[in-house]
């Protein structure tokens, strides 16, 4: 499956997702931005598809094999939307904050 989401700027975007490890950007200033990574893609758009801001009301998951290794390598590169944690649904996890205000969490199954 992949999201195509309005973000704000299209350079922004891809740099910020281009600094986290396992991410790749599809050339800039090509649209849609195409982000591929840990076996998922989201597609960017800055055109105003949807007459509306950068809005999700949700989380985007994305499963890792070691996300413990994940969590040292991104924690200081992002806003922590929350930390490394065991969740009672049975997932260890962590989220983060993208440039366009997404919420990003990566887990891994116990």
């Amino acid at each position: 499956m992949s999201l195509l989401l309005r973000c704000n700027s299209l350079p922004e975007t891809g740099a910020f997702y281009a600094s986290l490890p396992g991410f790749s950007v599809s050339p800039m200033g090509r649209e849609p931005l195409v982000v591929e990574g840990h076996g998922c893609a989201l597609l960017f758009t800055g055109t105003d598809l949807w007459k509306m801001p950068p809005a999700l009301s949700g989380t985007l998951y994305i499963a890792v094999a070691d996300v413990d290794a994940l969590w040292e390598q991104v924690r200081d590169r992002a806003t922590v939307a929350w930390p490394l944690q065991d969740m009672p649904y049975g997932t260890r996890e962590f989220a983060i904050n993208d440039c366009n205000g997404y919420y990003v969490a990566f887990q891994q199954q116990d």
